[in-house]
């Protein structure tokens, strides 16, 4: 893991244009802030509640908090500090993640460091009186090896589903005398709304050990993930599993052949949605020998076959950090670009289920660093979720436009 972790650092300083943090108003962040409150925020993810309320969980101060918005993002409540300061995994591709369930419950999981080779664990915890209060964080597997990029989804059921990276099998590999690549896809299920998890099962090994994952319900009972999946050769391009059920994994299909054969960790995960007609609509970055860049893909057979890639963006303006979430006003897509002075969000939706995409437009910007641009929805609206050092926390409503 010494070897991975510097491997990571590498990847880091090659990508590492594109993770700080941002803020609104008199919620603006400040760059060595190491108070818990949103002005220091590094790392902001949203999440809107069944009653429209808006929720957010950040990273500051060594801390995980959480604060809620009846008013769209103009005003939010005290924040409720859901950890003690620990020393919180900052990788490009970490942030807090959060759902909130139709009875109110709030399930958070997140991971940190637990020494200077980036060994992680992921650890979790549940509020049941509406974000006052956090349950005792809990490790979500008791195995002592690596966890890291851990994702959550919520089932209409109120399941709540979680997948993450694992370095358990490094452990057998090495005792057998056999080479270990990357990590171990490993999930488990909550049937109490984040409370308990069942025993952690392995989906896929050998895939990338360093990028986000993208994690959603493809239909009721069925998770689909996208991830960095390790190919013949050492390959790095992305795959996509559908599960049978919580508890059943499913074969990988790739979704492009991008060839980009790395011996390091891009931090640079991929954007997985899934439409209302089942359609999968995928984005993501890649340095191949195929293609270099931002692209894009759909699936009309549950991510079987995928369209061929589209290019994203403005290859000259660095295109970064894609989004796309399919919703009542079509498909959309968001990513970060930088023309040298200031780092925009560009914006395209499609009306078709992604046949074709309107021009690309900016919808903000700022002049210095800035978080991951993040889609949201209350289920009739999207938004954009957007946390920038010099102006702060933004959500941005995405207007229907013809």
């Amino acid at each position: 893991m010494v070897r991975s972790g510097l491997l990571g650092i590498v990847a880091l300083a090659f990508l590492q244009g594109a993770a700080l943090a941002q803020m609104h108003g008199q919620h603006a962040s400040e760059a060595a802030c190491e108070e818990p409150t949103l002005r220091c925020a590094t790392k902001v993810t949203p999440a809107f509640g069944p009653d429209g309320t808006l929720w957010l969980a950040w990273m500051a101060g060594g801390q995980v908090s959480v604060a809620s918005s009846p008013d769209a993002g103009r005003s939010f409540s005290a924040p409720t500090q859901a950890t003690k300061r620990l020393n919180l995994d900052w990788g490009p591709d970490a942030r807090p993640k959060i759902v909130v369930d139709r009875k109110g419950g709030i399930a958070l999981a997140f991971s940190i460091f637990r020494d200077e080779a980036f060994n992680g664990q992921v650890l979790y915890t549940r509020s049941s009186d509406g974000g006052k209060s956090f349950a005792e964080l809990r490790p979500i597997t008791a195995n002592n090896e690596s966890q890291r990029f851990e994702a959550l989804a919520l089932d209409q059921d109120g399941t709540v589903f979680a997948a993450w990276l694992d370095k358990r099998n490094r452990v057998p590999a090495k005792e057998a005398g056999r080479r270990y690549e990357g990590a171990g896809l490993f999930f488990a299920s909550s049937r109490d709304g984040g409370a308990t998890y069942a025993e952690a099962k392995l989906a896929r090994d050998n895939t990338c050990e360093c990028c986000r994952l993208g994690l959603t319900f493809a239909a009721p009972g069925r998770p689909a993930v996208i991830f960095r999946n390790i190919f013949e050769g050492g390959v790095r391009d992305h795959a996509v599993m559908t599960f049978a059920d919580v508890s059943t994994p499913g074969e990988i299909h790739r979704v492009s052949n991008d060839d980009w054969q790395i011996n390091a960790c891009p931090h640079h995960g991929p954007s997985l949605t899934v439409a209302p007609n089942g359609t999968y609509h995928v984005a993501w970055y890649t340095s191949g020998k195929a293609r270099k860049g931002l692209f894009y893909a759909h699936s009309r057979d549950e991510g079987r076959t995928f369209s061929a890639p589209m290019a994203l963006g403005q290859p000259g303006r660095n295109p970064t950090r894609p989004y796309v979430l399919a919703s009542a006003v079509g498909t959309v897509m968001v990513w970060k670009e930088f023309d040298g002075e200031k780092t925009s969000v560009q914006m395209m939706i499609s009306r078709d289920d992604g046949e074709s995409w309107s021009p690309p437009k900016t919808i903000s910007s700022t002049t210095d660093t800035s978080d991951h641009p993040l889609l949201v929805s209350n289920g009739q609206q999207v938004y954009l979720s957007w946390m920038t050092k010099a102006d702060g926390y933004r959500l941005t409503a995405i207007e229907d436009q013809p």
